[in-house]
Order: structure tokens, then C-alpha cells, then sequence
């Protein structure tokens, strides 16, 4: 994984959020991660995910564009009961096939 992995991973997810660069820049105290010329430290990364509302496994799971929406949704899955969650499972899984 290099530098710019984790810049876009963050923009992406950043963008997803509606947030602005110079918001949270000025929210977490740190700037520059975006373009590059700063690579985030381990607390700097926290920060960023705690910022973003996920874990830093969701952060670095580059195949999954929108952690947040997958935990919110994931929350209701908890709920369901086991024919529930069949209905849902073949829901997505046809869902993912087209």
C-alpha cells in the first residue's frame, strides 16, 4: 500500500460523508493527508476513523465503498430473525449479480 492509497481512501470516504477537506482538516487538527505530503499517524489515523465513524479495518477494506452505510444497515440485520435474513440474503445477493 502506498501514501497515495490512503489519500484517496480518505477522500473517498470523506466525499461520502459530504464532508469538506478544510472541515475536517480543522475537526481532527491535521492537514495535508489528502494531497500526499503527510502520511497520518497511528492516533492520526484513529482520529480520521473516529471522525468518519468507522473502524480502521473499515478504513483500509478498500473493497467496501461506504462502511458507514454498511454499519447503519447492518444494525437492522440484528434484528431479524433467520427467515428475515434469508429474504434479505437472496435480496442481495440478486441485487449483486446484476
Amino acid at each position: 500500500m502506498e501514501e497515495k492509497d490512503i489519500s484517496l481512501r480518505l477522500a473517498k470516504l470523506r466525499t461520502k460523508e459530504k464532508v469538506s477537506a478544510r472541515e475536517m482538516s480543522l475537526a481532527i487538527g491535521q492537514n495535508h493527508i489528502e494531497t500526499g505530503n503527510a502520511t497520518p499517524s497511528l492516533a492520526g489515523l484513529s482520529y480520521i476513523c473516529e471522525y468518519l465513524g468507522i473502524t480502521m479495518s473499515e478504513f483500509f477494506d478498500f473493497d467496501s465503498c461506504n462502511p458507514t452505510k454498511l454499519n447503519k444497515i447492518n444494525e437492522y440485520l440484528k434484528k431479524l430473525d433467520d427467515e428475515q435474513l434469508e429474504i434479505v440474503e437472496n435480496l442481495v445477493k440478486n441485487l449483486a449479480n446484476k
